[in-house]
């Protein structure tokens, strides 16, 4: 018993001392690499449907969070092998909670980008990827299919090795490229229910929010995009402000 005490006690000390360390962003040479292999990821068909995957499961991840934030009884998240996914919740089929529910999907992955690019500019390179970690395990909580289970369990499994395993360089560059896909990639499935018109959308988060609002399902998907291109352009100055100033 008291070696097992002094393990959590030495292993609580770990994870305190990484929550409260800093880590200097690497050289900007560094940082707009790890911009150049995400934004490659997301542009080659190749890669794309498992960065897809990575989106997926964040925007379900918002789903569920705002949905237990405005007092909606959360039932479980499936995640599918065409990187869709489904957050299902219980409570009053209108009103705001269940808009803000609905937008929260198309939204979450540029907030946590920002979020974790605002965290690797003020060195919290460690802070992020336990960040990330807690919300990959409370999303393996909810989920409900197999192929989720899987999903995510890869995911975390992957995260919490590398934050706890890996030296500090590839710590920084899991942290940089992690945030850059985010950013990168948010703003893809919204242009491509663009593309696909109004048969694409049919059944999608702007979709329903037409319903709910009688604001059109296109104007939804372009305020949506907007607010995602926006959150991409705020976190490319954060993490490479010489990029747009240059």
């Amino acid at each position: 018993m008291r070696t097992l005490a002094a393990g959590l006690e030495s292993g609580w000390d770990r994870v305190w001392s990484d929550l409260t360390s800093r880590q200097a962003l690497p050289d900007p040479a560094v940082v707009l690499g790890a911009g150049a292999v995400a934004l490659a990821l997301v542009l080659w068909p190749g890669t794309w449907p498992r960065v897809r995957l990575l989106v997926t499961v964040v925007h379900e991840a918002g789903h569920a969070l705002v949905a237990l934030g405005v007092g909606r009884r959360l039932q479980g998240i499936r995640l599918h092998s065409d990187t869709s996914g489904v957050t299902v919740s219980r409570g009053r089929p209108s009103g705001p909670g269940m808009v803000a529910m609905l937008a929260a999907g198309y939204l979450a992955p540029a907030l946590v980008g920002l979020g974790a690019a605002l965290l690797l500019a003020d060195g919290r390179a460690l802070l992020l990827l336990w960040s990330l970690s807690v919300l990959l395990l409370l999303v393996l909580l909810w989920i409900r299919n197999g192929f989720g289970l899987l999903v995510v369990v890869v995911v975390l499994a992957g995260t919490v090795a590398v934050t706890w395993y890996a030296d500090a360089r590839a710590q920084s560059a899991l942290a940089l490229l992690l945030a850059w896909l985010l950013l990168l990639a948010a703003p893809r499935p919204l242009l491509e229910l663009l593309v696909a018109g109004r048969a694409g959308r049919r059944g999608s988060d702007p979709d329903q929010l037409a319903r709910l609002t009688r604001v059109p399902s296109v104007l939804w998907t372009l305020v949506l995009l907007a607010a995602n291109v926006s959150g991409l352009v705020v976190g490319v100055s954060t993490l490479a402000p010489d990029l747009l100033s240059g």
